[in-house]
């Protein structure tokens, strides 16, 4: 078990600098995007996590929205094997977009393509998707043979039986045994969350209803979420596997944000 942390707030030119950055905070391994693996060469990001002595957890997908976005990630799975990767995380369409067949189709043909090269393919379930609320991750936990979970603590949040409260300990106890992976952020709602949230659900797709949702993602200990009973939840399910942070809308100095949520979870873990 480790501590991890995205790579979401680096552009693609900008890697390098990530990794040392993660590796200057003292965590133990990196995610990163499958576009971004591309977009830095492949080669070039194996060198990096071997100077950084950081193990690759993850390589995030692209969004499935189409056929060719499928295909592309059947193609990728070689390359993220020869990285190492343990799990590759598979990001559902939008709402609204395409049916269930389809959607088991794709996720299908992507998790068995990663089987077969040897990586735990994981469903990512995300606000605004078609795996959004805790039917749908079942739905298609069940629906595709060997998904597994992202357990995202920001994203379960607003459709949890706790919500508004910042408990989503039922979510853990809900899906103990598929949980592979987690990704730790915290949510401080804006005040019409609740509202933005219901459109995204209705797959309405308003700027506003986008940007209100998603900006409410914050550094851990900045929010609503309660981290200790998060941690305790999964200990008490027995996971032991890795913790990610995934700060997403922090964009200046994501060294300083790096350190600070490491800091936290540490304490939270009581190292």
């Amino acid at each position: 078990m480790g501590t991890g942390y995205t790579t979401i707030m680096y552009d693609a030119e900008e890697i390098e600098d990530a990794l040392g950055d993660i590796a200057a905070c003292r965590y133990d391994g990196a995610e990163i995007s499958v576009e971004k693996i591309r977009a830095a060469g492949p080669e070039n990001v194996g060198r990096w996590l071997d100077d950084y002595d950081l193990e690759f957890y993850l390589a995030m997908g692209e969004w499935i929205e189409t056929e060719v976005a499928v295909q592309r990630m059947v193609d990728a799975m070689p390359m993220v094997s020869d990285l190492g990767a343990e799990f590759v995380g598979l990001l559902p369409p939008q709402r609204g977009r395409h049916d269930e067949a389809t959607v088991e189709d794709w996720l299908s043909r992507i998790g068995d393509a990663a089987v077969d090269a040897g990586v735990r393919p994981l469903i990512h379930h995300h606000g605004a998707t078609a795996v959004e609320q805790s039917d749908e991750i079942r739905h298609y936990l069940d629906a595709v043979d060997g998904l597994e979970l992202i357990f995202d603590t920001a994203h379960y949040y607003p459709y949890g039986e706790h919500y508004p409260e910042g408990d989503v300990t039922d979510g853990i106890e809900r899906f103990a045994d598929d949980i592979a992976y987690v990704h730790l952020k915290d949510i401080d709602p804006v005040k019409d969350f609740t509202a933005n949230r219901d459109a995204l659900s209705n797959a309405d797709f308003h700027l506003d209803n986008v940007i209100n949702y998603f900006r409410s993602f914050t550094d851990l200990g900045q929010g609503i979420l309660d981290f200790e009973g998060v941690h305790d939840a999964l200990s008490d399910a027995g996971y032991d596997g890795h913790y990610t942070i995934e700060i997403e809308n922090r964009t200046e100095r994501p060294l300083v944000h790096a350190k600070q949520n490491y800091d936290f979870w540490r304490g939270v873990r009581g190292d």
